[in-house]
């Protein structure tokens, strides 16, 4: 800390008084301090003067013509400008001041004339004092403030960091997971099934090549005896022969169908691909739709799911397969989750939703000039409320009762589509009309 004397130096003070002889006073008795010293001779000229100079100290004489010291002291303080310079009451023994008014309305202290020189110098320093002690609390206050912000601001970037990097971790694993379970899934549906196509065509055959004789029978032998005539009545044989050609070609719908979805599930994993590849966006589409067409069905809470495609003609599209069919399941699984939702509540109010039509609307674009394309999946459920929206990307977030939604879906998607595309994914809703999410991914 400095030395007493050493708070005079590189200090104004302000001495306000009507009175030359008080202000030459004054101003002897404090001129060997070091500090500068100002005057003024009333209260509207020592205001405009603090404003400007800024003077550490203020005297100020009580009595003055014009406004008094209380008046004057009271215009400083409400001033931002100069309400923290302190200042120092002057009144003689035979004015009448009232010590409480003063301390009220901003005074530091007092001091009464004829006042000693010593007297002087000593309250002024204890004020001085207490404002340099001020200004250097205010000082460290406002460092601590800053390394405070500084420390929190890093706190929040290392748990940012750590956010992401268990968000990397868990999104690496449930693809690597739900990838490998795909890919296993569609492998051991496709062993048999290449079984079952490979000797469909042979059976279709054999059968055919049976009816065929079974009718030159029937035409050289219109006749036959009592026993056959039986057992073709008793087997139904006009019916089997009509029914079976039905039977073949259901038969043969079914396998393309099973045949579609093993191909589709070997689409939608595409774990063998570490690097970006040329890949299709709609056949990425149609394969996720195809491994959730069992959620699109009637079911006893709503009607079937209608799913409108306005498809444009896109460009192949470099990036990570895999990653993006993830993307399109998160999205249009949450639309699913929403309609049936929005269909659930209708029955709890005991609404009737028999006529309500659900649609999921999908819509794709080529942007020509930022050589991207876009792809829109809006559903027409009860939307999302405004105050939801603004979380709907973050981690753990969800609105879905407890072990239905684990919050790290949309997320995940936003971290594909932003950080490993260098796209971009929003989300926007009204209450009342669905929601839509917009996905825009660059070509290259």
């Amino acid at each position: 800390m400095k030395k007493d004397i050493d708070f005079f130096e590189n200090t104004t003070i302000l001495i306000v008084d009507d009175n030359p002889t008080n202000l030459k006073v004054l101003s002897n008795a404090i001129a060997h301090s070091g500090c500068e010293i100002l005057v003024s001779i009333d209260g509207e000229s020592a205001i405009e003067q603090a404003q400007y100079a800024q003077p550490d100290l203020i005297l100020l004489d009580v009595m003055m013509s014009g406004i008094d010291g209380f008046q004057t002291c009271q215009k400083l303080k409400n001033n931002s400008a100069t309400q923290d310079i302190p200042v120092i009451f002057l009144t003689a023994l035979s004015d009448k001041f009232d010590k409480v008014q003063g301390l009220l309305i901003g005074g530091v202290d007092y001091i009464t004339k004829p006042f000693q020189v010593e007297e002087v110098l000593a309250r002024i320093q204890v004020q001085l004092k207490l404002r340099y002690l001020t200004k250097q609390l205010e000082a460290q206050n406002r460092h601590l403030d800053q390394r405070v912000e500084e420390r929190t601001k890093e706190l929040s970037q290392a748990l940012n960091k750590l956010k992401q990097s268990q968000l990397q971790l868990i999104q690496s694993e449930k693809l690597s997971s739900l990838g490998q379970l795909v890919a296993g899934i569609a492998h051991e549906i496709n062993n048999p099934l290449s079984f079952i196509v490979g000797n469909f065509e042979f059976i279709n055959n054999y059968l055919s090549a049976l009816i065929n004789h079974l009718q030159l029978y029937h035409q050289h032998y219109p006749n036959p005896n009592i026993d056959i005539v039986e057992n073709a009545n008793f087997i139904e044989l006009e019916q089997l022969i009509q029914d079976t050609p039905h039977i073949i070609s259901s038969i043969n719908t079914g396998l393309a169908r099973i045949s579609n979805i093993s191909s589709s599930l070997r689409t939608f994993s595409r774990i063998d691909i570490s690097n970006k590849i040329l890949f299709d966006i709609h056949e990425g589409i149609d394969s996720t739709l195809i491994i959730l067409s069992h959620r699109l069905k009637y079911n006893q809470q709503r009607s079937q799911i209608e799913v409108i495609k306005n498809y444009s003609n896109l460009p192949l599209v470099e990036c990570y397969p895999e990653q993006i069919n993830q993307v399109f399941m998160n999205l249009l699984a949450n639309a699913i989750d929403a309609l049936d939702e929005n269909s659930q509540n209708l029955l709890d109010r005991k609404l009737n939703n028999n006529n309500m039509i659900n649609t999921i609307t999908i819509t794709t674009g080529f942007n020509e000039d930022k050589k991207s394309v876009s792809i829109n999946f809006k559903d027409n459920a009860m939307g999302v409320p405004l105050e939801i929206q603004e979380h709907i990307f973050e981690q753990f977030f969800t609105t879905k009762p407890r072990g239905k939604g684990t919050g790290l879906g949309l997320s995940i998607s936003r971290q594909i589509i932003e950080e490993k595309h260098n796209g971009s994914m929003k989300c926007f809703s009204v209450l009342g009309e669905g929601t839509e999410f917009l996905v825009e991914i660059p070509v290259k």
